[in-house]
């Protein structure tokens, strides 16, 4: 069978599907990525699949120039004739569904990994262009499989009535490596309190920082760090003034965009998520809890999915910066309450979220009848 995954990066592509590509080419499918141009299209080339690059404008609204986008991928469909194809981020999801139907694709999923800018932002442009974007997801998913992240994002989305005619299915995250990603060697405990994620207003980092300031008046010697970069891209991103402002301040360590994930997480004793309009599954907390942290996070879709409150982790209300510093000072307070939570982060994973256990559920979706994991090429 021919399965086409379609993603707006490479780097989402590289990050979060690689080991379901790695599953679906050892199971004897055919395998095409597909997403725009980056520096890692070249490493999925080196791993042996069949990338394409294809451009795409990830907040691009121009009529014109999306309508050809939208040409573009029915021809790219009808020359490659896949038996599946799998769409991941709002336009890969519109524009690809619209493809798919028109290219006869016999199977189309589709993952909804969070609503985004459109169904969840406050602006005038976000709210000028909901109405487009809630008419093109009741059109789009009629008749394909739909992926939700999390419980609320699905409910969200059925309250809009796009829902109607799909079926659905809620699988938690993309999964997460337990081998790589696990409990550093014993270490001290010390006072790091890490956030990772694209320097956006709706990441919360606004208030990451208003919480470090509290936290670090009652303890100077705590380090909040975030790694991450802004996102030029999208309207959200905060911008460069305000970043050079929080850098001489000095409260937060900004580490910018960084590879070294794994040695991040293990070398922080809480992970942050203060994000203000939720998420998917959090990547940043998910593999924080695979490597035994404890976390704090907003209540928000999403999150509040991974983290159980007072089980392996803290939820505090969105936006609240005082809140959010309560809630790493009482663990900071309590470092075996806080290592308890980490062991229990752990475990979720374990039992819940591992990359075999999200893969496995995945294949059942893409082939239902021939018992996912086990159904080999056509």
């Amino acid at each position: 069978m021919r399965v086409l995954l379609f993603a707006n990066t490479d780097w989402f592509l590289w990050n979060f599907k690689l080991p379901l590509a790695r599953a679906l080419r050892a199971a004897g499918h055919e395998v095409i990525l597909l997403s725009p141009a980056g520096e890692f299209g070249a490493r999925l080339r080196n791993e042996g699949f069949d990338w394409r690059a294809f451009a795409l404008s990830r907040s691009g609204i121009h009529p014109l120039e999306e309508a050809r986008a939208m040409r573009r991928l029915l021809a790219l469909y009808r020359e490659v004739r896949p038996d599946l194809v799998h769409h991941f981020t709002i336009k890969c999801v519109l524009y690809g569904s619209w493809a798919a139907r028109r290219a006869n694709v016999a199977r189309v999923v589709n993952s909804i990994t969070g609503l985004g800018f459109a169904l969840l932002g406050t602006s005038l442009k976000a709210r000028l262009i909901r109405p487009v974007v809630v008419g093109f997801y009741r059109r789009s998913l009629i008749g394909t499989q739909v992926i939700f992240q999390n419980h609320d994002n699905r409910d969200t989305l059925a309250a809009f009535g796009a829902l109607t005619h799909a079926s659905v299915h809620v699988i938690p995250g993309d999964g997460v490596d337990v081998e790589a990603f696990c409990p550093p060697q014993p270490r001290v405990a010390g006072a790091n309190v890490l956030m990772m994620g694209r320097l956006l207003w709706s990441k919360g980092v606004g208030v990451f920082v208003e919480a470090a300031r509290i936290v670090r008046a009652a303890r100077p010697n705590a380090r909040f760090l975030l790694a991450g970069a802004p996102d030029s891209g999208n309207p959200e991103s905060v911008p460069d003034a305000v970043l050079e402002q929080w850098r001489a301040e000095g409260v937060v360590e900004f580490l910018g965009h960084r590879s070294d994930v794994r040695e991040l997480q293990q070398q922080a004793d809480i992970a942050v998520l203060a994000s203000t309009q939720g998420e998917g599954m959090p990547r940043a907390l998910l593999e924080a809890a695979a490597c035994g942290r404890p976390m704090v996070a907003t209540d928000v879709p999403g999150s509040r999915e991974l983290v159980e409150d007072g089980v392996n982790g803290l939820l505090v209300p969105a936006g609240d910066a005082k809140a959010l510093a309560q809630a790493v000072l009482a663990l900071l307070e309590a470092p075996e309450r806080a290592c308890a939570m980490g062991a229990a982060a752990r475990r979720k994973v374990l039992a819940e979220l591992s990359d075999d256990r999200i893969i496995a559920r995945t294949l059942d979706v893409y082939f239902p009848l021939a018992g996912g994991a086990g159904a080999g090429g056509a």
